[in-house]
């Protein structure tokens, strides 16, 4: 409700069958798999002159998931203008009753989480949004235990986090 600003969410079936429409529509158009990281490729690809973000899968055709991240930030834009507008906060409800700590300490946990992240779904080949939805509804098996493991790990971070650390 914080987010939605009193807004009324999507039905979660509707947003369901609209990511896998998207999906299925993504896989027959372009024979493409729908996931975020590989667009982070892309975006390194505009700026390093290196071999391995020249290749096809990154430059020309292979350069599709850039207006795809726009589309991302755009839809999110315009939801937050629709639904009210955006208005930055520090404040971050549970965490800060939890830990309670100020902007750098925040900044360097968010930075510390968006680096294991970066790692994790190198290591996992692919991101949740990859494997979660794509992989696992073409049952890979690969998928199935990298989306287990995010999952996992998710539970016992917040476990760790609000529960054992006083």
């Amino acid at each position: 409700m914080l987010l939605l600003n009193g807004l009324t969410p999507m039905p979660w079936w509707l947003a369901g069958a609209a990511i896998g429409l998207i999906t299925l529509v993504l896989l027959w158009t372009t024979g493409r798999r729908l996931g975020i990281s590989g667009g982070y490729e892309n975006l390194c690809a505009l700026v390093s002159d290196q071999p391995y973000f020249r290749r096809p899968a990154l430059v020309g055709p292979g350069s599709w998931r850039l207006p795809f991240l726009a589309g991302l930030l755009l839809g999110g834009l315009l939801s937050a203008l629709l639904g009210g507008g955006w208005h930055p906060t520090w404040a971050l409800g549970l965490w800060d009753r939890s830990l309670g700590a100020g902007p750098w300490v925040k900044s360097l946990w968010m930075f510390a989480g968006g680096l294991l992240v970066g790692i994790g779904t190198r290591i996992a080949g692919g991101c949740t949004s990859g494997h979660g939805i794509f992989g696992v509804a073409h049952l890979e098996k690969a998928s199935w235990l990298a989306t287990l493991s995010f999952l996992a790990s998710g539970m016992l971070t917040t476990f760790v986090v609000h529960r054992l650390i006083p």
